[in-house]
């Protein structure tokens, strides 16, 4: 009975960790559970109060390597301590989890955080795909400085031999000349745009974006592709540069309805627009209350193997002739919203998932 009491005086102390889509237990040195967040409830399908009080390591497939983590910290061999184990939930099932076992604020408690090791894997992607995409903006931003004056340079030279010369194939060469740096002026353009254009903010209702976006892709595929909307329409308005997510939904889009070539021959293609609400979410190492979950789905033959882990760095494209800049511009713009865009595909269903903040 005395132990159940500190139970509940501990509670409120720890209440913020119910915000946490992470799970956490706070238990003492002897294994007993002074406190289980809501997460660690419904990922075990055990109630707070049925785990409070209770032995943490009868919830593990391994029982002795908790047991060892904490004789460890209650010795004061280490500050903090991870590895991997299993959660046993209530039917049995095992979970893959990552524990991080810390000692707390009071003497006697420790905090024994579990992540999914899916959840964590997509974390770490995320990491990577963060770092990544800021050295393909300086990278980017330092070779489209360095190729625009030397390509100045040689259009110029090529105008002034194109007055000179009077030999009409001898014009014709220069003309090439001019129209090839014109197409790489353009690239270069497309390269840095991002980073030229202000970010214009305003409200934006995601719905609007969705519909505009579809109106233009149905312009250019009027009768052999059908686009669905999903559409959560209690998603509220957000501040955000509608211009730019107008720009990196429809790259996206546009993508998908080009790769949807063979679908589309046999009258079948077909892209969802789904939007729904996030609650509690973590990602760029940050959480969330609530997030903007905007989907863009297609049936299509997937994104190729071999670049699968680099669509979205730049010049990477798995169609002939692509330039492989629309992904890396859309995870700009989505960037510059403090959000992510991630991508699950496989043969038949591609889901490309954007992740805004929402006040």
């Amino acid at each position: 009975m005395a132990f159940g009491k500190k139970a509940a005086g501990a509670t409120p102390r720890f209440q913020s960790f119910d915000l946490l889509s992470t799970l956490i237990a706070v238990v003492s040195t002897n294994g007993s559970v002074l406190f289980a967040n809501a997460a660690l409830e419904d990922a075990l399908g055990t109630s707070r109060r049925t785990l409070e009080g209770s032995q943490f390591g009868a919830c593990f497939h391994e029982p002795h390597v908790l047991r060892t983590a904490i004789d460890g910290a209650r010795s004061n061999d280490f500050a903090t301590l991870r590895y991997e184990a299993f959660l046993r939930r209530v039917n049995h099932e095992l979970m893959p989890v990552q524990v991080t076992l810390a000692q707390g604020d009071k003497q006697g408690e420790l905090i024994i955080e579990m992540s999914p090791l899916e959840q964590q894997v997509r974390q770490d992607r995320e990491e990577r795909l963060l770092d990544q995409a800021q050295a393909n903006k300086e990278l980017i931003r330092n070779l489209a400085h360095e190729i625009k004056n030397p390509l100045g340079g040689i259009r110029g030279a090529a105008q002034l031999l194109q007055m000179e010369v009077e030999s009409r194939d001898l014009i014709e060469y220069t003309q090439v000349i001019i129209h090839e740096a014109d197409r790489l002026q353009t690239l270069v353009d497309r390269l840095l745009a991002p980073h030229r254009r202000p970010h214009v903010v305003g409200d934006v209702n995601i719905h609007e974006v969705c519909e505009r976006v579809r109106s233009v892709i149905l312009a250019e595929f009027p009768r052999d592709l059908h686009i669905e909307r999903d559409f959560d329409v209690s998603i509220p308005e957000f501040r955000g540069d509608r211009e730019q997510l107008i720009q990196a939904t429809l790259n996206i889009v546009h993508n998908a309805a080009q790769a949807l070539a063979e679908r589309r021959a046999a009258g079948d293609a077909q892209i969802t627009f789904k939007t729904r609400i996030a609650r509690q979410v973590i990602f760029n190492k940050q959480w969330y209350r609530l997030a903007l979950e905007l989907h863009v789905i297609d049936n299509g033959p997937g994104v190729p193997d071999t670049i699968k882990d680099r669509i979205f760095y730049p010049l990477v494209s798995g169609r002939e002739g692509g330039t492989g800049l629309g992904l890396t511009l859309a995870q700009t713009f989505v960037q510059q919203h403090h959000g992510v865009i991630e991508c699950d595909s496989v043969p038949g269903r591609t889901d490309f998932k954007i992740l805004i903040p929402l006040p």
